[in-house]
Parts: C-alpha cells; structure tokens; sequence
C-alpha cells in the first residue's frame, strides 16, 4: 500500500473515548476503534474498501501527499517541512492553507 496520510486523534463526545482516524487524500475514509492501534487497523481496512470501490469504478486513485508537493513558497520562504505541517494543519480544520496562517499569526 502507498504511504498515505493517516491522521488518528483522540475523542472524546457522547459516544464515550475512542480514537478517530483519517486518510487526508480520500474524502470520507474514516475509521474508530477503543485504541489507537484498532483506530489504525481499522482506518486500512476502510482503506482498502475506499481503492478496490474506486477500482471497480475506473476512478482514478489518489497520490499520496509527500514532500515533493510543497515547494515551501508562499509570499515568505519557509522550509518545507513547516509547509507540510501548516498544509495538513488546515485540512484537518477543513480551511484554506492561508486563512489558517492568518488565523495563527493573528493570534
């Protein structure tokens, strides 16, 4: 399998604690589990599920996120893996790659 992001935090809500984990190149692909580790079995076996549906559709299979896409230029130059950090950061809170940097330099 391709190094995808696998992103897994703990939560805590109605349902009890339990971690939740994510595939940052596929919309929707999300798993839980009571450990981080059955969150992270569990999020390749949706994993899994989410290419062989793709497959079957003839869609076309996402690229893993990796270094090579962030070339670390903005209006400022920052090392590129602050750009990555920063690029992940803001899909996790689901906003644009700038109006998350504007939000945490204004802070």
């Amino acid at each position: 399998m391709k190094p995808y992001n696998i992103i897994i935090k703990p939560v805590t809500d109605e349902a009890g604690n339990y971690f939740s984990a994510r595939v940052l190149e596929f919309d929707g692909c999300i798993a839980a589990g009571e450990t981080k580790e059955e969150a992270h079995d569990n999020i390749y076996e949706v994993l899994e599920g989410f290419i062989e549906d793709m497959i079957e559709k003839g869609e076309e299979i996402p690229e893993p996120i990796g270094d090579e896409h962030f070339s670390g230029n903005l209006r400022v130059r920052l090392p590129k893996s602050l750009h990555k950090s920063l690029s992940r950061a803001a899909k996790l809170e689901e906003v644009s790659l700038n109006q998350y940097i504007v939000h945490k330099l204004s802070k």
